[in-house]
């Protein structure tokens, strides 16, 4: 028995070593401001999370300073939508989108992650003196059709907007469908640009804050996660371009940053 288990520790012994040498070092090439990284718990909200992080940091880019409570659309899911309740918190980042500006959004201050039942849902929102409804201060800082809603199904129409054929977009939301190659080109221009992107799979969403390459030369992207400050990246993930696009189901990104990399 003793020899079986001195076998196993060796064994588990190798295989965190195989792991440290597998482990890369990263250049960053590009790497934009954002909030600190959130934490979702056991919530499915990672859509709310990752939609919210690219409005944040494309205000930062801007100048300004703006962090949102993810929390508050959860609250708003609850209060409001039966349908969104049913499919578990499963949805897209036009949903954020579209519920912000029906529901408006708070600040991550005053609604932040570790919110309990016993903190009311702010009905006002205090900034600079002046007292906004959450719907006012959603429009201030998420205009209206700003952002674009991008995928690519090569099964459909190029250049025409299609309802991505997904469980998650139960409310049948049209994204504009292109090309991968033109898909691409836009993404790598807007964060050349300084502009993220926010980034959805069929099991997770995040936002693109960078892009940066490893000791061979491979290319990745920068994602912020929101599962906490975790991890050799502090809750930054660097995924392969390879992965990004093979996994990739929607991209989001303002029509700025889309204009700005038709014109390069």
């Amino acid at each position: 028995m003793k020899a079986k288990w001195t076998f196993f520790i060796a064994i588990v012994i190798l295989f965190a070593a195989c792991s440290r040498k597998q482990q890369h070092t990263f250049t960053d090439e590009i790497l934009l401001p954002m909030t600190p990284v959130k934490n979702q718990g056991k919530s499915e909200l990672c859509w709310a999370y990752a939609m919210l992080a690219t409005i944040e940091t494309e205000h930062l880019v801007r100048g300004d300073s703006v962090n949102l409570s993810p929390v508050y659309i959860g609250r708003m899911m609850d209060a409001n939508s039966q349908e969104l309740k049913a499919k578990g918190q499963r949805a897209m980042g036009q949903t954020l989108l579209n519920m912000i500006q029906k529901y408006g959004i708070v600040p991550y201050d005053v609604l932040p992650d570790d919110a309990t039942d016993e903190l009311p849902t702010p009905k006002w929102v205090f900034l600079l003196g002046a007292r906004y409804t959450p719907w006012e201060f959603a429009h201030s800082v998420c205009a209206p059709d700003e952002y674009l809603s991008l995928t690519c199904f090569p099964d459909s129409p190029y250049n025409k907007k299609i309802v991505v054929p997904v469980p998650d977009n139960w409310e049948q939301n049209r994204l504009l469908n292109l090309p991968l190659d033109t898909l691409r080109s836009h993404v790598d221009s807007a964060l050349r640009h300084r502009h993220p992107v926010c980034w959805e799979s069929r099991g997770h969403a995040m936002c693109i804050v960078g892009m940066a390459h490893d000791e061979a030369g491979r290319p990745y992207y920068i994602m912020k996660n929101s599962w906490g400050p975790k991890g050799p990246h502090n809750g930054l993930v660097y995924m392969s371009v390879r992965k990004m696009w093979k996994d990739m189901i929607a991209l989001y990104l303002t029509k700025e940053a889309f204009i700005c990399s038709a014109s390069k």
